[in-house]
């Protein structure tokens, strides 16, 4: 019997996708319930599971495509009895044969025909790659490689993304000599860049055994990689995702609808960074999470966002809107690109629950597994671009709201105390506002009790 594959509901408001990443292939036999395709909005990302066990006869839409909820994109013939998936490939462990198996052991004499070992471990000597290309003319297997697939079925198994053929290129392989880890059989520049760290620990393993018995060769030096051939200079058009077509929406709303100004400002870390250090240890056990930064930065906001209400405010139309709670989006770059969940009634977190929400938030965000209505709403931002090793600079506005706070790499630098000159760490900070409802003064004054609060962090028990 045909099912017809059909593209589910995903929000209220998403009448749209974008078809994504099929993860099977016309002819595959498919378990109920396992993911077929993965299904694109502006917000989330969903995979769209096999209704029962059968065999996938069609696929009706392919990636990039549009579709609208409710239209069929493939057919599913029902079969009972279906082989499961793990039948549909051979395991890891058939597909590649453990290198180490394949590898003299230390105490044992290598055996009689077995390959010479290189006497030194340069990242790929003229002898093995003479090797290789010998192995390769003669349709054999390397030492330490599974062997070969002819050239036609790895033409139609295999499809090397750009970058993965470029590192092809560079260590003289070809696709099938690498197993292939990405989605539909994809092969990726991290399976050959894995595939070449197996080969140098290989190597450097028999250049260790071979020294035992005789004085090692004078290393030759590795190869210097050249760019692949013109003819090999690709480039490949991908559709923009559905998630990254709304960011570029909103930044460039945000930059023709509000006016914009950043004001900066820096804070010393050392009370903090101390209390973390002493506290660390019975914060992880007793909450089973570690305790951050972005918790005191949570907290002194939304006391810098009581003291200055303008800042959790909204234009609407003529009017101001004024809001009495506290919804904080803590910026986190997700598997499609920054996504902003929120944390919702945030004034009324413990430091502890802060944290495991924003762990929770942020490890979802990876994965793609967010629900529409965590990216909803939200009063105020937070953007921590120190993660990434950010010194500074000026976040822009997650419109509607007319505040958003960056923060910073922590680095030592000298600075005077009391008349001497010390080194502290210190984190720049920034507030990007809406000039509209927000002044400069109001900006300031934010900023600099957010800094006040950081730098005493007993202040925030206190509320004061």
């Amino acid at each position: 019997m045909s099912v017809e594959l059909k593209v589910p509901a995903v929000g209220e408001s998403i009448t749209e996708v974008q078809i994504g990443e099929w993860l099977v292939r016309e002819g595959d036999l498919v378990q109920a319930d396992e993911p077929l395709v993965v299904i694109e909005t502006d917000k989330v990302t969903v995979e769209l599971p096999a209704p029962a066990a059968g065999v996938i006869a069609k696929t009706l839409k392919k990636r990039g495509d549009k579709a609208e909820v409710g239209e069929v994109i493939g057919i599913l013939e029902e079969r009972a009895g279906a082989a499961p998936a793990a039948e549909k490939e051979p395991s890891d462990a058939q597909a590649k044969p453990s290198k180490a198996a394949q590898k003299p052991h230390a105490g044992s004499p290598a055996k009689p025909g077995a390959a010479k070992a290189p006497a030194a471990s340069a990242p790929v000597s003229k002898d093995k790659q003479q090797g290789k290309e010998r192995a390769r003319d003669a349709g054999e297997a390397e030492p330490g490689r599974p062997p070969a697939r002819t050239a036609p079925q790895a033409e139609q198994d295999v499809r090397v993304m750009p970058a993965a053929r470029r590192a092809l290129a560079e260590r003289g392989l070809r696709p099938s000599e690498v197993r292939a880890s990405g989605p539909g059989g994809r092969l990726l520049k991290e399976d050959v860049e894995r595939d070449a760290a197996d080969d140098d620990r290989s190597a450097a393993d028999q250049d260790r055994y071979a020294g035992r018995g005789a004085p090692a060769k004078r290393a030759e030096p590795a190869p210097r990689a050249t760019l692949p051939p013109a003819a090999e200079r690709e480039e490949e058009s991908v559709p923009m995702s559905p998630l990254r077509k709304r960011i570029a929406q909103r930044l460039v709303e945000a930059q023709q609808t509000a006016a914009i100004l950043t004001t900066f400002n820096e804070i010393d870390m050392s009370v903090v960074g101390a209390l973390r250090r002493s506290q660390q240890e019975r914060f992880l056990q007793k909450h089973g999470v570690k305790l951050g930064f972005m918790s005191f930065f949570v907290k002194a906001s939304i006391e810098a966002l009581k003291l200055v209400p303008q800042v959790n405010a909204e234009v609407r139309g003529d009017a101001i809107v004024y809001k009495n709670y506290f919804d904080i989006g803590i910026a986190v770059g997700g598997g499609k690109g920054l996504v902003v969940p929120v944390l919702r009634d945030a004034e009324r977190l413990s430091f502890a629950e802060i944290e495991v929400g924003i762990a929770d938030l942020a490890a979802r965000a990876k994965d793609n597994e967010l629900a529409l209505e965590e990216l909803q709403g939200g009063t105020f931002t937070i953007s921590n671009g120190g993660i990434y090793g950010s010194l500074l600079s000026t976040p822009i506005l997650n419109p509607p709201q007319s505040g958003i706070l960056g923060l910073h790499a922590i680095q030592e630098r000298a600075v005077v105390r009391e008349g001497a000159v010390v080194v502290r760490p210190m984190m720049f900070v920034a507030l990007s506002y809406d000039h509209r409802i927000v002044d400069g003064r109001e900006a300031v004054t934010f900023l600099k009790h957010v800094k006040e609060l950081v730098e005493e962090p007993a202040r925030l028990l206190l509320e004061i």
